[in-house]
């Protein structure tokens, strides 16, 4: 008895490691999975390759994948925040002023890079500030950032 796989078989079974990512955690399976869909084309297009060389391509193909992702697209998906950092890598961080009149005496401000998960917040400047001024972090009290006008941290 000799084992023969259609194209269908690759395919079906490139579906379901692609859909047991969904319970697996690891981010590997999907990477096997379009191997296994990929080797189906393959299989579809070249109907002469032996299982030796389906399972070979299907290797080949899956480590391919797996450096593929590790190498150039892992890297896009970095999380550019400052989430979840602690105190010190919020202080110092710079924005400007987009509007002011809030309720007690805040201004809201606007980052450049999402600070704590947002990229405006509402704060307290410790001297006046105006629309537009460029501010930076000094402290966080509560919910709320401290933040005096750039310039002056420049002078000190």
């Amino acid at each position: 008895m000799t084992l023969v796989l259609e194209p269908w078989h690759w395919f079906v079974a490139g579906i379901a490691l692609m859909l047991c990512e969904l319970i697996l955690p690891a981010f590997a399976a999907l990477w096997f999975g379009i191997a296994a869909v990929m080797v189906s084309i393959l299989l579809w297009l070249l109907p002469w390759m032996s299982l030796s060389v389906q399972l070979i391509t299907w290797i080949i193909l899956s480590i391919l994948c797996t450096i593929l992702w590790f190498k150039f697209i892992r890297p896009l998906s970095t999380d550019k925040t400052k989430a979840g950092l602690p105190r010190e890598a919020t202080i110092g961080q710079i924005g400007m002023v987009i509007q002011i009149g809030l309720n007690h005496e805040q201004v809201k401000v606007r980052f450049p890079v999402p600070v704590l998960g947002a990229d405006e917040w509402l704060c307290r400047a410790i001297v006046p500030v105006a629309v537009g001024d460029r501010v930076s972090v000094i402290d966080i009290l509560g919910n709320d950032l401290v933040i005096q006008p750039y310039q002056s941290i420049q002078t000190q």
